[in-house]
Order: C-alpha cells, then structure tokens, then sequence
C-alpha cells in the first residue's frame, strides 16, 4: 500500500474491528436509532448510547445526553457558532484556525454583523493566553480555539484560555480536530463549555461521524429541525438534548464503528498513542534536518506539538514534492494549504503553502526514514 503519512487529514489504516464492526452491524442489524420498539431497533438504541457515553468519558464528561452526533466536525462547529452567535456579538479566536470555523465566522459576520478579534500567534504558532485576555470586550459572547494547528502542530493553551473565559463569563469552544485520540482533553479541567470532535482522525473512527459535547446551560438553536422519532404530534423542535440539536436519522453505522474506535482507544490507553507519536515526530524533526535544503516550519520541540510537520524544500514546489513522492516512491503527504489560509499567513507561506507530514499511531520510524532518502532523491533527480 505504500506510505501513508496524512493522518492530520484522515487516519490510516484504522483498526480492524473498527471495520468488521460496521459489517457485522449493516448485515445483521442495520436498523435505524430511536425509530422502532422492536428488539433491533432497540438494540440500535443502547449501540448508540454506549457511544455517547464512551465519548464522554474519554473527555471526562458524564453527561450521554449532551454528547450531539453530527456528520464531522464542520457540522459541530457550525452548529456551535450559527447555534449561539447572534447579532453583533463578538467572537475571540486564534490566528491558526481551519476553515471549518473562520469561513463559519466570516460569513456570520456578513449576515449577522458579529464582530471578530483573531489573536496572533508567534511564526512558531504560539498563542499568548494574555493577548486572549486582552481582546475580549463587553459584548464578547464566544471564545473559540483549535487544541492543536493542523498546519504546524502547536499545541494551544486551552486551559489558560478556558480559565479567562470562566472568568469573564464567557462561553468556550474547542475545535479538537488534530488532538482527541492523542491528548488527554479534560473538559471540567479546562473549563471547555464546547467540544468539537470528528471520528475519523485521531479517534480512529470512520468518516461521516463526529459531534459536540454540550457542557453549558445556554439555549444553542438548531443547525436543522425534523424527524427526531419521539414527540412528533408536537409542530415544533424538541427543547431537550441530544433530540433539539439531531434532526434526520443517524449514521449508526458509522457510530457503530466509532464505538469500537473508542474501545480501542481505551485499550491502548491515550497516554501509549501520545507517547509513540511523540517519539516518532522527535524522530522526524531530527532526521528531517538531514533533507538538503528544508526549511521546517513551526517549533522544534515534540512536546509543544501534536504529529503535524509542515516544510518547504527550496524553490520546489510543494504539489511537485507530494506529486514525486507518490509517483516514484509509493509515500503519500499533503501539500497546499490545508484549508487553513490564516496560519500559513503567520508563517508568510500563504501563496506556496507546505508540504505536511501527519504522524500517526500506525507509523513506524523506517516510514520516516524512507520519507528522508525520498525527499533527497528528489532533489538529485
């Protein structure tokens, strides 16, 4: 199969029960969640429950019911931010955001005239939690970070900032795309109102899953309304979670597998995923060094970051590079600019982009080695 090292975009290969999982499920039950009393559909029910439940306790959450079932994190983030910003509010966010929430917050401020503070990062992608504190105003209604750039890695201050918030009142949301499944998230610890998760990336899940953790009192507004299977004599939404904010059936399926990813997970433990990835990017930022003409982005230490490496090798173009080492040697990256335009302005790459390394828990050192004697080829050839 190759190399494959874009596990910041997706994760691969996933664990085998995680598959056989979602097969056993559409052959042998394939029954949708909350639309039937009949012992399937019944057994549907408790799949999907088990589920929210797992996900809670992975982030030390003990409340099922307020874990949202979305079908990524786009959906969770717009849900969060269209769900609870109203007129004129203002918004804090950092300087290293994923499309996912800048175009949410952009064009929220086209239709609903929000205001934004983007606080800015180091070129190393360091947020300062004071220049956080700084930006917040009278009318600041949401705080709302990235854990980890999925550009260079940096690991955020997010209890620092959870702090500030509880402080001032104001609501918490963190986007924990590039670190659930590989840093310990403790939503009470650091003082997180909103989660954001997506299943098919760290959490070793499929795609077409992810969801928010609901941790606040505040009266979030649907993304969409329908079919909830229960109260439906009733003309309007439920008022009641997980049912206001999951309208339509749900991919079960794909709940099902990201159950036994949470069970994975749980079996390996967070704290044996973390270590490896650390000690194979300690690795690669090492060996790296050893590419003729590499200029790596973002800090040099593996303890200020999650498995996402970002470089440029002189004037070769970053598609080129990604192109070659697929074509000749069967290793598979990602180069442009990861839908995150803002941190690649911080780190002055925004009209070339990057050539991004995304480590995960199945690679092993001699995919970095390989990826090393690659990247020289290249430029001898």
């Amino acid at each position: 199969m190759g190399i494959y090292l874009d596990n910041a975009a997706t994760s691969y290969p996933k664990p085998n029960q995680v598959a056989k999982s979602i097969y056993e499920f559409m052959i042998n039950n394939g029954t949708s969640s909350g639309r039937g009393s009949y012992k399937m559909a019944m057994k549907s029910d408790f799949l999907v429950y088990e589920t929210r439940k797992l996900i809670g306790e992975l982030f030390n959450f003990k409340n099922p019911k307020n874990v949202i079932f979305t079908s990524n994190i786009t959906e969770s983030i717009n849900l969060a931010l269209r769900g609870i910003l109203k007129e004129h509010d203002h918004v804090v966010t950092s300087s290293l955001e994923h499309n996912a929430v800048w175009r949410c917050l952009k064009t929220l401020e086209k239709e609903r005239n929000i205001e934004i503070t983007k606080v800015r990062a180091d070129e190393y992608g360091y947020t300062n939690p004071i220049d956080v504190r700084k930006s917040i105003k009278e009318n600041t209604k949401l705080i709302v970070f990235t854990h980890a750039s999925n550009v260079l890695g940096t690991i955020q201050p997010i209890k620092e900032i959870g702090e500030i918030a509880k402080e001032n009142n104001i609501l918490f949301l963190v986007d924990t795309a590039q670190t659930a499944g590989v840093l310990d998230i403790n939503i009470k610890e650091n003082n997180i109102d909103l989660l954001a998760f997506t299943g098919h990336k760290s959490l070793f899940g499929p795609m077409g899953t992810g969801g928010l953790i609901v941790n606040c009192d505040y009266d979030i507004n649907p993304l969409k309304v329908g079919g909830t299977g229960g109260d439906s004599k009733y003309e309007y939404q439920p008022n009641y979670y997980p049912n206001k904010l999951e309208s339509g059936t749900l991919n079960v399926s794909g709940i099902v597998g990201l159950r036994e990813a949470i069970k994975f997970i749980n079996n390996e433990t967070i704290e044996k995923i973390h270590k490896k990835e650390k000690k194979l990017t300690s690795y690669a930022l090492k060996r790296l060094k050893e590419v003729k003409n590499i200029k790596i982005y973002g800090p040099q230490n593996e303890n200020d970051i999650v498995g996402v490496i970002s470089f440029n090798i002189g004037n070769i173009n970053a598609e080129k590079v990604v192109y070659n080492l697929d074509i000749k040697h069967n290793i598979m990256l990602r180069a442009g600019l990861h839908c995150s335009p803002n941190a690649h302005e911080l780190i002055g790459t925004k009209d070339i982009g990057t050539v991004r390394v995304g480590i995960g828990y199945f690679n092993e050192f001699n995919d970095i080695d390989k990826l090393v004697y690659a990247l020289n080829d290249i430029q001898n050839s």
